[in-house]
């Protein structure tokens, strides 16, 4: 009756063991998905039209703007999509602005800034 006990317990610090590392893992997975963003496999180029921003803040830095405008794309024929970012102050933009995105085939409303950071004049 010993060894029987002996073994269930190697097997359940095995087990625990495993959860842990899994969970590790997983929270190793999230954190880098967090600061990379999600990639998209085989993403789609657009251009966001906007149509509506969010009054420019008072507050300095980076602040969140909503932005709601007219995406059209390869497959893409004329969209309505909005989102909430954050952007530079001192770069908000405006109606009227062209923004180049990247959403997935067949759909515009998953999209995102092409190249954040790398776009003068519009917001970091």
């Amino acid at each position: 009756m010993r060894a029987w006990t002996n073994s269930m317990d190697a097997m359940v610090q095995f087990a625990m063991l495993v959860i842990m590392v899994g969970a590790l893992v997983a929270m190793v997975m999230l954190y880098l998905r967090g600061r990379n963003g999600v990639r998209l496999s085989n993403p789609e180029t657009g251009t966001l039209y906007v149509t509506g921003v969010s009054p420019r803040p008072d507050a300095t830095g980076e602040q969140y703007v909503t932005i709601t405008g007219n995406l059209t794309g390869p497959s893409v024929p004329g969209t309505v999509v909005y989102g909430r970012l954050v952007w530079d102050v001192n770069n908000w933009p405006a109606i009227g602005d062209f923004i180049p995105v990247v959403y997935p085939s067949g759909k515009p409303e998953r999209w995102q800034i092409s190249n954040p950071g790398a776009r003068p004049g519009l917001g970091s």
